[in-house]
This record gives C-alpha cells, sequence and structure tokens, in this order.
C-alpha cells in the first residue's frame, strides 16, 4: 500500500504530507473542537487514497471525490486494510459538479491535488474547491509545474519540446503529452487569491527526484534520505519553484 512515510513514495509526497500534516494540526487548534479535533476533510480527484487514507489515520474524517468507480474501489479497500474504512467515504464526481455530491461550506480542510491540469476551466475548479470551504477553511492545491517540464524534457534531450512547453499557453511539449496543463507558481497563486483565499505558503515539490537516476538511490547508502532532506530544504525557496515538477499552494479563508 502506498503510503506518504514509505521511502519511495515519500520522494513524491514527503514536503506535501509534512506542509498538510502540520497544517491540519493549526486547523485543529485554532478550532478548540469538543469532538477529539476531528475535522472533515474533502479530497478531490483523491483517487485510491494516497493523501485520503494516512489523513484518516490522523483520526479526521476524509470524503473523496474521484470520476474513477475503479479508484474509488482500491480506496475501499486501502482504507479496510488501514483499519480507517469508517472515517473515509468515497464518492464518484468531479470538481465541474462538486455540489452534486457534497455540501457547500461543509469542510474544514480540501485538498485538490493533481485536477487543475485536466479540468476545462481551472478557475472555476478552484471556485467549486473553494466554496467547499468552512469560513475558516484550508485549501492545498497541488498542480504540474511548467519550468520542471521544460528542464525534464531538455535533460531527456528533447530540446524541441522543451522549448514548446514555454510557448504553448497550456504548457504542453506536444500532441502526446498526458498533462493537459501546466502552471507557474504566481498563476496558481493568482487563481487562490481571485478565489477569495489567501496564500500562507508556495512549495516546490518534487525539484531534484525526477531528475535523479534511480540507480543512484539503490546504490548509495543512505541516498534517499539526503535526497528527502534536499527536497524539503529547496521546497521554500522561491528560486527553485521554476524547476519544481509540481508547485504546492497552502491556503486560507481570512
Amino acid at each position: 500500500m502506498s503510503d506518504p512515510l514509505r521511502p519511495r513514495a515519500s520522494l513524491r509526497t514527503a514536503v506535501v504530507w509534512e506542509v498538510l500534516r502540520d497544517a491540519l494540526d493549526r486547523r485543529v487548534k485554532a478550532a478548540g473542537r469538543e469532538d477529539g479535533g476531528v475535522l472533515e476533510v474533502l479530497d478531490t480527484g483523491g483517487g485510491s487514497g494516497n493523501f485520503a487514507v494516512p489523513v484518516a489515520r490522523l483520526g479526521h474524517r476524509v470524503t473523496v471525490v474521484d470520476p474513477s468507480p475503479n479508484a474509488l474501489f482500491a480506496l475501499e479497500r486501502r482504507a479496510a486494510e488501514a483499519g480507517v474504512a469508517d472515517r473515509v467515504r468515497g464518492v464518484q464526481g468531479d470538481t465541474h459538479g462538486l455540489f452534486d455530491v457534497v455540501g457547500r461550506g461543509a469542510f474544514d480542510a480540501v485538498l485538490c491535488h493533481g485536477v487543475l491540469e485536466y479540468v476545462d476551466d481551472p478557475a472555476e475548479g478552484v471556485r467549486n474547491v473553494v466554496e467547499a470551504l468552512r469560513p475558516s477553511g484550508t485549501l492545498s492545491l497541488l498542480a504540474a509545474g511548467l519550468g520542471g517540464a521544460v528542464l525534464g524534457r531538455a535533460l531527456a534531450g528533447h530540446f524541441s519540446e522543451a522549448r514548446q512547453v514555454l510557448a504553448d499557453p497550456a504548457g504542453q511539449w506536444g500532441a502526446g503529452d498526458p498533462v493537459r496543463r501546466r502552471f507557474t507558481a504566481e498563476q496558481l497563486s493568482e487563481l487562490v487569491t481571485a478565489a477569495g483565499l489567501e496564500v500562507g505558503a508556495v512549495h516546490g515539490v518534487r525539484v531534484f527526484a525526477d531528475l535523479v537516476p534511480g540507480v543512484l538511490l539503490d546504490a548509495e547508502p543512505g541516498a534517499m534520505d539526503a535526497l528527502l532532506r534536499l527536497e524539503a530544504a529547496a521546497a521554500e525557496l522561491p528560486a527553485f519553484h521554476s524547476v519544481a515538477t509540481q508547485l504546492h499552494v497552502l491556503a486560507e479563508r481570512g
């Protein structure tokens, strides 16, 4: 079972997981809840539960909205194996019709990870997930970074494709690109601000992890931990946002 705390998965999730866990802890303390600090969390596009299950392990209730029945089936199985089936609920849907399946203003935190790259209208997608938040809610937004794609294609020797990423309005490298849209940190921050939230922090995710050959991590003792520490150190530095594979924005109301 994939878990943000396991080494291989951590290369892709560690930075976001640490930021998210701290944000949820702060939300619990700020709320002063009498129910033991249980938050209502919405995970849009949460798939098979890479984040939903670990969040449920913290004691929170998580609703996962995803268009894929197969992903939701895998989520159910994963939640059961982790012993959190009573705290994880999966419903079929997407951000466009979000309020057909969940209520407005019903959640303390919303995760929108890997969604904006594929929706027809990113601004509408952000507005919808923001409307799902309670007045003091927290948004965790994760999307594909423009600069990381440029660097990745260039280092692979695909120089024309790297240039195409820069020229294309959606940041695609060609017709075969599986990612429909990529963003800069400024673009994501503007979407969040326009939806009425205040940006608390921006992080670069997978700045180095996608560029380091796996054989190096397997051959060098301690290389995995060292790379994780490097990713964490670079994540908050604006200079590295422009070359990150993904960008993470943490935002709140008021």
